[in-house]
């Protein structure tokens, strides 16, 4: 439900490309579903995370990060959405509050992000994500 929801709401946003919508909607699933298969079909194989504490991630630690036992993430919802799309790249982003247990602690955290997807081969990936945490 959430998906299909989180899908009709990006893919109303007339200056976004369907695939690249039902591609944000596919990766944010991933990252909450925990699922190896998707996350790496989602993400380039050259992608870089730079996160809240300002330390670099790899594609490969992202995914064993997010797929870690005892690690579990709830369905987010992004706020104050950014969207600039231009012909084979875009910037989506926004805030959102994470929750879930990691290590079976439970943590929240409220973060505004950045993807910057390409669109390589005729097929959208993240490339690249910046995270900070808002003032």
């Amino acid at each position: 439900m959430i998906a299909a929801l989180l899908l009709a709401a990006a893919a109303s946003s007339a200056h976004i490309p369907p695939a690249l919508a039902r591609a944000v909607e596919g990766y944010d699933r991933a990252q909450y579903t925990e699922n190896r298969r998707e996350l790496e079909r989602w993400l380039a194989d050259d992608y870089l995370l730079v996160n809240s504490s300002g330390a670099t991630e790899t594609k490969a630690q992202l995914i064993a990060d997010y797929t870690a036992p005892g690690f579990d993430l709830q369905p987010y919802k992004v706020e104050q959405p950014i969207e600039k799309v231009w012909r084979d790249g875009a910037v989506m982003g926004g805030v959102v509050t994470l929750r879930g247990t990691d290590g079976g602690k439970s943590f929240e955290a409220k973060l505004r992000f950045a993807d910057i997807w390409a669109k390589r081969n005729g097929r959208w990936q993240v490339i690249y994500t910046h995270v900070s945490k808002p003032k």
